[in-house]
């Protein structure tokens, strides 16, 4: 688990890319990608998924999600599924105040959707996919 570590300015913005980039180099390594790419990692989308516990709006909304990345970000994106009901204390990182909630980590500016994800083209323009 890494801790938050508060810093303010830029230096705050390479710690958490830092930490990003290695955290998919490790998980590359585990799943046993043999030609892992750095600047794939960069170009990637980063999604933190936040919900609690397996609620059917919890189940669609990831539905929705898959489907989105699937159809749209073909093999660039990374999904990170957060249960507030087993860390709750990670809800104070991206400020999470309602479930279930999607945060868009990478590429930069970090981007918040709420809800099931029903309207893909609201979630499209949100993730920066399309343009509005």
């Amino acid at each position: 688990m890494i801790e938050y570590i508060p810093c303010k300015g830029l230096r705050s913005v390479l710690i958490v890319n830092v930490v990003t980039i290695l955290l998919r180099y490790l998980n590359a390594k585990k799943q046993k990608i043999k030609q892992f790419s750095f600047h794939h990692v960069l170009l990637s989308t980063l999604i933190d998924y936040y919900n609690a516990g397996q609620t059917q709006k919890s189940i669609t909304a990831f539905a929705n999600l898959k489907k989105i990345c699937e159809e749209h970000l073909k093999d660039n994106y990374t999904i990170e599924i957060i249960d507030l009901k087993e860390n709750p204390q990670l809800a104070k990182t991206d400020q999470i105040l309602v479930l279930p909630t999607l945060v868009k980590k990478l590429p930069k500016p970090v981007k918040k959707i709420i809800g099931d994800l029903s309207k893909t083209v609201r979630v499209l323009v949100g993730l920066d996919i399309v343009e509005v």
